[in-house]
């Protein structure tokens, strides 16, 4: 349980990456949430539950100016 208040959202709500940082290793390439996510530095997650979410991170725009 999440001792935040407000609490963290849950792991499994799509604002899962607004919880907050307990563990940062970004020698490492990933940070653990307090809602027990692991987030890697490419956008990729490993939810508590074991479903891995592929990175999703933004296509860049072609042909902007």
């Amino acid at each position: 349980m999440c001792p935040h208040d407000p609490a963290c959202p849950d792991a499994e709500a799509p604002d899962r990456e607004a919880a907050r940082t307990l563990a940062c290793h970004p020698e490492q390439g990933w940070s653990l949430l307090c809602n027990g996510v692991v987030l890697f530095e490419d956008t990729g997650e490993l939810l508590p539950s074991g479903t891995v979410i592929a990175p999703h991170r933004p296509d860049p725009l072609v042909g902007a100016a």
